[in-house]
């Protein structure tokens, strides 16, 4: 039986977490109300014998594509599969199984005005959150897009870079379309844009934990600031990008549409 929440997991050789994680999905009874898409992103090491032994399903990239491209790839298989919400989450063991409800309830929950929220973010930085202490060099880009955001869309958002995120099927439609998604470095950049273009953007409470195995993508020292810099000029370019499309089509739909109406 297929259900309306889809969870999607990009994976690049997480032999050592993958297991584990999703044996603590079985545990707080998530698969009785949501449907599961790995994306192997050409893994090298056990990570789709693990798959394929815990009978989950996967879709594998012939080649490495990238982190970007992995989540495009669920966001297609979700429009194609009818679904009405998706929480992407890490399968390296950092975003706790715990969040899933509460992103996927506050999805569906209504605001003051009748609205609900097109794209919840679980942040670290909140009061209630359960995180780990983090690098000096990441402390400082987050601070840094943080203010980004701040200026380029007047919107306050304490975790720029979390990749533990819920999704209406406004927003994954959007995304899957060609050029709306950033394949590459999709964080600050994709909050700029969706922000600017009316979608409603709403962060909640996240528990995480430390990587304990695998190389995070923004590992060393060198790696964060090179980060920063592209995130930067991409963060401008989707900035530009917005404001064009706003200017050529003002009657663009608003964030705070009821998004169930639509689908």
């Amino acid at each position: 039986m297929k259900h309306d929440l889809l969870i999607i997991m990009p994976a690049y050789n997480e032999e050592a977490s993958i297991g584990k994680f999703l044996g603590s999905l079985k545990e707080f009874g998530i698969l009785e109300y949501a449907d599961i898409i790995v994306i192997n992103d050409a893994s090298a090491d056990h990570t789709v014998e693990i798959l394929q032994m815990l009978n989950v399903p996967f879709i594998s990239h012939p080649y490495n594509l990238g982190y970007g491209a992995a989540l495009q790839t669920g966001y297609k298989y979700a429009v194609t599969g009818g679904y009405r919400y998706i929480i992407q989450m890490d399968s390296d063991g950092q975003h706790d199984a715990c969040n899933i409800p509460k992103i996927y309830d506050c999805l569906r929950q209504k605001d003051t005005l009748g609205n609900r929220p097109d794209l919840v973010i679980g942040s670290r930085f909140l009061k209630e959150s359960q995180s780990f202490p983090m690098p000096f060099t990441k402390k400082v880009a987050i601070r840094f897009f943080r203010r980004v955001i701040k200026i380029a869309s007047h919107q306050v958002i304490t975790d720029p870079t979390s990749g533990l995120q819920g999704l209406n099927r406004r927003v994954f439609e959007y995304y899957a379309r060609f050029g709306n998604f950033d394949n590459n470095y999709p964080d600050a950049n994709m909050l700029v844009q969706m922000s600017l273009l009316g979608y409603q953007i709403k962060e909640i409470p996240a528990t995480m934990h430390k990587r304990t195995a695998g190389k995070s993508m923004h590992f060393g020292i060198i790696e964060p600031l090179l980060y920063m810099c592209i995130m930067l000029f991409s963060t401008y370019n989707v900035f530009v990008r917005s404001k064009w499309k706003l200017l050529q089509q003002p009657i663009y739909d608003k964030g705070g549409n009821n998004p169930d109406e639509k689908i």
